[in-house]
């Protein structure tokens, strides 16, 4: 079961941006993360480039892990549980910078994130889109507010990270694959970074 569940209050409130838009223009890479050109965000995802990415996970003061259920809209993945926060960064755009515009424009926070470890995925997806990416994982420290964007996450959650890698083992269909990677490829790192924020 999916822990304490939080309440929020509109994106408005916040002032948060519109969604990641369809036409973003992604950054590909090489497998040692090195800019080889760049791509439109479908185009990229429905050729299944490998381009760089970003994910982040905020914990609590009790080192819970905030989660978010995708909103029903999304174009992959909708409706899971995932991690905090992730995206893409922009055409000359730092990651680190990348990774706290996202945060705001997703949940309405603002944290300071630590650069935790690199990981490396790859899936298909049922509707024809692959997710082909090297990703930054970044971590910080919840501080309980949020103000999520209704076209990005439908509702939040806190479960403990312990708690959370067994039932991802257990209950897969629950999560989107790229927080499974993470907690049953990485879970070493993610506790160090839990430990680090």
């Amino acid at each position: 079961m999916i822990g304490q569940v939080l309440t929020h209050s509109p994106a408005e409130a916040r002032g948060a941006s519109a969604p990641e838009a369809a036409e973003d223009v992604l950054i590909l890479v090489d497998e040692e993360d090195r800019a080889i050109g760049e791509g439109g965000k479908l185009a990229v995802h429905r050729e299944g480039l490998l381009h760089r990415a970003f994910s982040i996970f905020l914990f609590d003061d009790d080192g819970a892990v905030l989660l978010q259920r995708r909103a029903a809209g999304k174009y992959h993945s909708a409706g899971l549980w995932a991690n905090s926060c992730c995206g893409h960064p922009r055409l000359g755009e730092d990651t680190a910078a990348a990774a706290a515009r996202r945060l705001g424009e997703e949940l309405g926070a603002s944290a300071a994130l630590v650069h935790g470890f690199e990981a490396r995925y790859r899936t298909d997806f049922e509707n024809g889109l692959t997710e082909n990416e090297l990703v930054h994982v970044y971590g910080g420290r919840f501080d309980g507010g949020l103000a999520l964007n209704p076209e990005e996450a439908s509702e939040t959650a806190l479960m403990p990270l312990p708690e959370l890698i067994a039932d991802a083992a257990g209950r897969p269909e629950r999560y989107a694959y790229w927080l499974r990677h993470y907690l049953l490829r990485h879970p070493s790192e993610l506790a160090a970074l839990r430990d680090t924020v």
